[in-house]
């Protein structure tokens, strides 16, 4: 059953935060990045039954603005937005994070372990943390490189192909991967246009999104090095999350590197990268067991 969520504004250093909050109890961050609140509605819908949830829209991404969109958009930047939000409810929050956000998530903890019970980092990628990290840094920059001459969809193109990639980058890159793939937005998956029509020209608002994401928040937070020893002692608890149908990308990869580097193992939750798409039950129940053990 959908939950019809309230939303907020909260003008913060460099812009406004746009998050939304459902159901009442202890309060859990549900974030993603770059995906923004929408990604995330049936499986908050699923966990406001008991808790008090917060989503949210990152930092200059979807309704949340910046003052300057030239500036670089950092994990400690997000990890500030999130504890903005939290002081703004008031209280002490859990913090479930995927992707991109659950680098900013142990930013939070190495940046204010006083407002975070438990972070569940699920596949945080941090390449800087797999000994093939050198060519992960190239194929980055081949990221931003594409996006300077050709904008979206050549970017897309690359960074998808790297997301994908299964196992070590090598000195030559990775295989490129057919984008966008076959049926999606109105493509045969062969740069001819199916009979749905020509996909939709992006908005401006898509396309300052899509720039904000390729040249100013990409770099920093691919590169971050977390603080392995803060958050090895810190007070909250930190769980690391992997895909159990992930295949040695990226994302899983240093999901596995860190849990090793904090002395545990990493849990396993249901799908891959995305699985929360695919199965939000199965993420709210698991979730659920974990932040019951914290208590």
């Amino acid at each position: 059953m959908s939950t019809q969520p309230s939303q907020h504004h909260l003008d913060v250093q460099g812009g406004s935060i746009y998050y939304e909050l459902r159901g009442s109890g202890p309060i859990l961050l549900v974030v993603g990045q770059p995906m923004t609140s929408a990604a995330f509605g049936p499986l908050a819908d699923l966990l406001a039954e008991d808790h008090t949830v917060v989503t949210y829209d990152p930092h200059g991404l979807g309704e949340s603005t910046v003052d300057d969109p030239s500036l670089a958009v950092t994990p400690e930047i997000e990890a500030d937005d999130l504890a903005h939000i939290v002081d703004a409810i008031g209280g002490k929050a859990d913090v479930f994070g995927t992707s991109g956000a659950a680098v900013a998530g142990l930013a939070l903890v190495a940046r204010h372990p006083e407002k975070v019970g438990t972070l569940i980092a699920h596949e945080p990628p941090l390449p800087e943390l797999l000994p093939d990290a050198p060519h992960v840094r190239k194929a980055v920059d081949d990221v931003e490189d594409a996006y300077r001459a050709h904008v979206t969809g050549a970017a897309f193109g690359k960074f998808a192909s790297l997301v994908m990639h299964s196992g070590p980058v090598s000195e030559d890159g990775v295989p490129p991967v057919a984008w966008p793939p076959p049926g999606a937005d109105g493509q045969d998956g062969e740069g001819g246009v199916a009979a749905a029509g020509m996909p939709p020209e992006p908005t401006a608002k898509q396309q300052a999104d899509d720039e904000l994401f390729f040249l100013r928040m990409l770099k920093p937070f691919i590169r971050y090095q977390p603080a392995v020893d803060v958050l090895r002692t810190a007070r909250p608890r930190v769980v690391v999350a992997v895909g159990g149908a992930s295949h040695q990308e990226i994302p899983s990869r240093s999901a596995e590197a860190l849990a090793q580097q904090l002395g545990t193992s990493a849990t396993v939750f249901p799908g891959d990268h995305a699985g929360f798409l695919a199965d939000p039950a199965g993420f709210a129940a698991k979730i659920r067991e974990l932040l019951t053990e914290s208590r």
